[in-house]
Parts: structure tokens; C-alpha cells; sequence
């Protein structure tokens, strides 16, 4: 099952009522929409919660999507991607020296493994060697980090950025719960989830024998008929089985409630259509 981030879960919630909402007319409309928009992500991405506790944009309730994040490695997975991760670094060397060169033009995902940098090797191979000695559940902090490979933390967040943008692991932001003075609930930034990957940009620059060997046209068939029934499937709930089907914890009760919300409007306008004009 997908995980989806809040943003994403609440865009796909809201997205039945948002098709039967008119939007602003005129050049006026759209400029103080853009602008409330742009606001509003600003505040978002800075403002702490209103609780008082500073929660990142896209994080999501520890504890309620690590089943579905997490995938325990193949024997000898960790070692293989240690292996292209090294190999990638040293063609973004050569890359950057051709470049530099005037010999080679680089191409967008070329320019991406040209920043790959030792130091995030490094901090890779460290999230490889807690995916397998963790059966994949990794979520170490940059304190845990920084301390296993002797880099700084601000040298931690710029390799954590690297790896993502090139596509060796995908980041989760995650908040939970404490307990503190005061009605209502409050939270707390705590570590991230990782889950290592293979970027398939970087396998034209390995060597054959480590690159996968390909599907065979049956299986990708089965994998692209699976994809279409699964949209299908999508496409068919409510919004309030979107978001219990998509979300948990905390978060996917509440995106429920909204749901069923916007359900019950849905079918009191179909109920009550307005008359055309005559």
C-alpha cells in the first residue's frame, strides 16, 4: 500500500470537493489566490504548531506507516547498493573532470551524481548497516549519525539531501506525541525514517554485471494491468475510504472525518440537483 505524506493524503481527500468548488474570476481572484497560497505554504514550513511544538511540513505520526515504509533487504542487497553507491561516486568524478574539460555537456541526471560526495557514501553505508542488521527499520538520528561516521551534523544534512536527490534512499519526516501541561495534544519533531533504494539513473554507468537483470515482458505486463485495476480501484472510493484506506493513526481518523464530511455533501447536491435555467 502507498504511503502518502499529510499533504499528499489531505490534497487526495479534498480532491472529490475541490472539483465542484468555482474559483476566483478575474486577474484580481488569481493574484489573492496565489498570494494566500503562498502565504499560507510559508507559514506552514515555519510557524510552529499551534500546539507550541515545532512540526515539519509532511511529517507524519511516528508509529503509523513504518509497517507499510519499511522493507527488510534481500541477502546481500545492503553490499550490492554499498557497491553502486561507490562506483557512482567515482563516475560523478570523472564526469565533473570531462565537464570541466569542456569534453562532456552534462545532463540533468548527470549533474545529480556529480554532487554525490565521499561523505555521503559515507553516511549511506551507515543506513545500509542499520537496514541490515534492523530487518530494514532504520531511523537513526543525526546525533547517531554524526557520532558512527565523525562528520558534522551540518555535513550529515547535506549528504542525507544528496542521497535523496539522486535517489539512493527515500526520507519520511516523523513527529510524535508527548505529554505536557494543557488541554489538547502535543508533539514533538523526532527522528526521520529511511528506506534505501536503487536509483535507476545511475545504472548506465555500471558495469553490466552489476546491473539487474531485466523483467521478462510477462511479468512487466502483470505489473502494468496490477497498476491499472489498483488506480481503478482508487478512482472508485469515497473520500472517506480514500483516507481510511491510505492513512492511519490520528492523522487517517481525522482525514476520515473530513471525508465523510464532504461524502454527505456530495450526495445531498446530487439529491437535490438545481434546476437549469430555462
Amino acid at each position: 500500500m502507498t504511503v502518502f505524506t499529510l499533504g499528499q493524503a489531505t490534497a487526495k481527500a479534498l480532491g472529490k470537493a475541490g472539483a465542484s468548488m468555482a474559483a476566483p474570476t478575474g486577474s484580481r481572484g488569481v493574484a489573492a489566490t496565489t498570494r494566500l497560497t503562498a502565504q499560507s505554504g510559508a507559514g506552514r514550513a515555519r510557524m510552529p504548531h499551534r500546539t507550541g511544538a515545532l512540526v515539519l511540513r509532511d511529517s507524519i505520526e511516528a508509529g503509523t506507516f513504518e509497517e507499510l515504509f519499511f522493507a527488510v533487504p534481500a541477502k546481500g542487497e545492503t553490499d550490492k547498493l554499498l557497491r553502486i553507491a561507490r562506483r557512482t561516486l567515482d563516475a560523478g568524478r570523472q564526469l565533473r573532470r570531462e565537464a570541466r574539460a569542456g569534453d562532456r555537456v552534462l545532463t540533468a541526471a548527470e549533474r545529480r551524481i556529480v554532487t554525490l560526495t565521499a561523505a555521503a557514501v559515507r553516511v549511506y553505508e551507515e543506513i545500509l548497516t542499520l537496514a541490515r542488521l534492523n530487518r530494514g527499520r532504520v531511523f537513526p538520528s543525526y546525533d547517531h549519525l554524526s557520532m558512527t561516521t565523525s562528520l558534522g551534523r551540518a555535513t550529515i544534512a547535506r549528504a542525507l539531501h544528496i542521497l535523496e536527490d539522486i535517489g539512493f534512499l527515500v526520507r519520511q519526516r516523523r513527529f510524535k506525541r508527548v505529554d505536557a501541561d494543557g488541554p489538547g495534544p502535543r508533539y514533538r519533531q523526532t527522528s526521520n525514517a529511511y528506506r534505501p533504494t536503487l536509483p535507476q539513473r545511475v545504472l548506465g554507468f555500471m558495469p553490466r554485471w552489476m546491473r539487474p537483470a531485466p523483467l521478462p515482458d510477462d511479468v512487466v505486463q502483470r505489473e502494468i494491468d496490477r497498476t491499472g485495476e489498483v488506480a481503478a480501484m482508487v478512482a472508485g472510493l469515497s473520500c472517506h475510504e480514500l483516507a481510511t484506506a491510505t492513512v492511519g493513526g490520528q492523522l487517517g481518523k481525522m482525514l476520515a472525518k473530513l471525508g465523510a464530511g464532504i461524502d454527505r455533501l456530495e450526495r445531498e447536491s446530487q439529491n437535490n440537483p438545481q434546476p437549469l435555467p430555462n
